[in-house]
């Protein structure tokens, strides 16, 4: 089973996708942090975001893994869990995900990770051009305010600094030629908006009952 989770910056995706498999006993994969974590590469080789080709060379080269316990984030062995959420990342990141060969590589990426087994994944693209298949797709959103205040309590910084960055990077996520944000047409969409985790959860949970209870086994 694939419960694939799309849905822009500060909507919970993470948190959200984290719990629930949790709940279901099944693998969590957050994309996001695949691409944060060669954009954190990129930033630290010196490389030009705006240089396609070395960004795709390096995002080929990258070996990103999630170790247990904790959900770690590992790039070529280090663990950059910390790193890859700093906001000079997260801007980087979206310029890194706008780059078709980057995307390529690591759609590849998450689909082998995505065969054979249960998980829950979460990212931009994943209902709609990762696995395009799956019966679970959920667009997880929220109003603005709530995604930038959510955002700027997690890493500490100015809402309105947030919520300007945000702004930039949902424009180009919805915008960029390569596999844009966008809601599956037969994916459920949930408000995250003054809900609580569980209440979030509640409501995906269902959904995920009433697409799995047919009589046949999910993808």
């Amino acid at each position: 089973m694939i419960v694939a989770i799309d849905g822009p910056a500060g909507a919970g995706k993470s948190t959200i996708a984290r719990s629930l498999a949790d709940r279901l006993g099944i693998t969590y994969i957050d994309t996001g942090a695949m691409y944060r974590a060669v954009a954190l590469w990129a930033i630290e080789a010196n490389i030009d975001l705006d240089d396609p080709f070395r960004l795709e060379q390096l995002a080929k080269q990258a070996r990103v893994e999630f170790a247990a316990p904790g959900n770690q984030v590992l790039l070529n062995g280090e663990d950059v869990t910390a790193k890859i959420r700093e906001p000079r990342v997260s801007d980087a990141a979206s310029k890194v995900a706008a780059v078709p060969g980057v995307r390529r590589a690591m759609r590849d990426e998450q689909r082998r990770i995505g065969t054979g087994q249960s998980l829950v994944m979460e990212g931009r693209d994943i209902g709609t051009v990762v696995f395009p298949d799956a019966r679970v797709k959920i667009y997880l959103d929220a109003h603005p305010e709530a995604r930038a205040q959510r955002r700027a309590d997690e890493i500490g910084a100015d809402v309105e600094e947030i919520a300007r960055e945000m702004m930039e990077r949902d424009t180009r996520d919805r915008t960029r030629a390569e596999a844009p944000l966008s809601q599956a047409p037969d994916a459920e969409y949930v408000d995250s908006t003054g809900l609580t985790l569980e209440q979030v959860e509640d409501a995906i949970l269902k959904i995920i009952r009433a697409r799995t209870s047919n009589g046949k086994s999910a993808t």
